[in-house]
């Protein structure tokens, strides 16, 4: 049995994703090992909503540099869920 509230991790709140919100679309950072179906119950449990559809994506990490040293931040995954026009997330409307 999967755990639904670890597979969403946190909502991402940025420009875009504000402009996503007003279409009915939201924005969350995954759980890398979650499938599509995974992500849809997990909202659909937690929020008690009724998706109608999910797209994935994975973020590949940003290259970064300290002094010397050089690397990546973390890689991590991306799922936009999309809303029935009547329904709205709570959380992300700051009710």
């Amino acid at each position: 049995m999967i755990n639904y509230e670890g597979v969403l991790i946190e909502p991402v709140l940025s420009e875009k994703a504000n402009i996503l919100r007003e279409e009915g679309k939201y924005v969350f950072k995954v759980d890398p090992r979650a499938t599509k179906l995974d992500i849809k119950e997990a909202v659909r449990r937690l929020f008690n909503m009724h998706p109608i559809s999910c797209t994935v994506m994975r973020v590949g990490g940003k290259p970064k540099r300290q002094r010397n040293r050089s690397g990546l931040t973390a890689s991590w995954k991306k799922a936009i869920v999309r809303l029935p026009k009547d329904e709205k997330i709570s959380l992300f409307e700051g009710v």
